[in-house]
């Protein structure tokens, strides 16, 4: 059913932004005026969707007209066709607009921060930390994305204690949201001389970009301290005291960067950091209030929950929260996980439209 009065609204609210797209001062501010614009034009889309929808709507009506009163053979098979052919364009027009009246996330076009974070498993776990900031590469750079590396900690064997990493494109947060949580990975580890199949599991945070007016950070709640680099950073890196550690008093967050040489820069990327971090803890708390009044199958604020298993020996990856597994583990490992992405993000929609 098509909700006709929330459509009304839209058609006020429609109204009201044509004004605002050409007020003059909106227009000299950058920023709002292009969130009016970007709302703008998903009321246009969706407004012409309906308007589509009413007029095949209407032309059943007349089809059924006309099959009632045509003693025209011909005319009245004629009449039948199209009232098929328009009754199933109907279903597809109200799925369609069912979906774009679903709420939306007011984050999801926001670019992103991904953490990766070994866990259980020591030196295996580090080394699937860099498997799968691999796979998100490849993802990435098919995507058509950018990704800026904001700090790392490497193993001597090539593995990820840690990395964190920005990623900016289009809906960026709304397409990677659903890899929080928990990876767990089975396989023999290289080193393991008797063959056993080993478990390790590491997490993966998505954090959305947070500018300074979503999160406001007090200067009076941050402990700043600055230290000489250590690790693979080279001479000039080793050698100054670049790297940043900020502490937010209130929370206990702690950030570190010391990739760059420029003890600012290093300060920048621990913020940008720090804010979405900051801004991730705020969702994360809404979400775990929706979910305590229904059960949420996929947008769960409990970003320590195992979400999906990759299994070496099989060649299968399991994702747990929609019960899918695909045995195309090569394509995955190489950044072909549209197939989850689509299918966790279908699923949080029909969460959305039936709650």
């Amino acid at each position: 059913m098509i909700p006709q009065d929330k459509l009304e609204s839209l058609q006020e609210e429609l109204v009201q932004l044509k004004e605002q797209v050409y007020d003059q001062k909106i227009m000299s501010d950058r920023r709002i005026y292009g969130k009016i614009s970007k709302r703008y034009k998903e009321l246009e889309d969706i407004l012409a969707t309906y308007q589509e929808y009413l007029e095949i709507q209407k032309n059943i009506k007349d089809s059924k007209n006309l099959l009632a009163h045509e003693k025209d053979k011909e005319m009245q098979e004629l009449a039948r066709m199209d009232i098929e052919e328009s009754e199933e364009k109907l279903e597809e027009l109200s799925e369609k607009l069912k979906e774009m009246l679903a709420p939306k996330d007011p984050n999801d076009d926001k670019d992103a921060i991904v953490e990766i974070r070994a866990g259980t498993g020591g030196e295996e776990a580090a080394l699937f930390a860099a498997d799968l900031f691999r796979m998100y590469s490849y993802f990435v750079a098919n995507q058509g994305w950018k990704m800026e590396v904001l700090t790392s900690n490497e193993t001597d064997k090539g593995g990820y204690r840690e990395v964190t990493f920005m990623l900016r494109g289009e809906n960026v947060y709304g397409t990677m949201r659903f890899e929080s949580g928990v990876h767990r990975v089975q396989r023999v580890p290289e080193t393991e001389a008797s063959g056993r199949i080993h478990t390790s599991a590491i997490s993966v945070a998505v954090l959305p970009e947070a500018d300074e007016v979503d999160v406001e950070i007090n200067p009076n709640d941050l402990k700043i301290d600055v230290y000489r680099s250590s690790g693979n950073g080279g001479q000039s890196v080793n050698t100054t005291d670049s790297a940043v550690r900020i502490t937010h008093l209130p929370t206990g967050v702690v950030i570190t960067c010391q990739d760059e040489k420029s003890q600012i820069k290093n300060k920048d990327k621990a913020m940008k950091v720090l804010r979405s971090r900051l801004l991730d803890m705020e969702i994360a708390k809404q979400e775990a209030e929706i979910s305590a009044t229904r059960k949420s199958q996929v947008g769960t604020g409990d970003r320590s929950a195992k979400i999906r298993t990759y299994n070496f020996p099989q060649s299968r990856v399991t994702d747990h929260r929609i019960n899918l597994t695909s045995y195309k583990f090569d394509q995955i490992m190489a950044g072909d996980i549209i197939e989850f992405i689509e299918a966790l993000k279908l699923a949080y929609k029909n969460e959305q439209i039936n709650n």
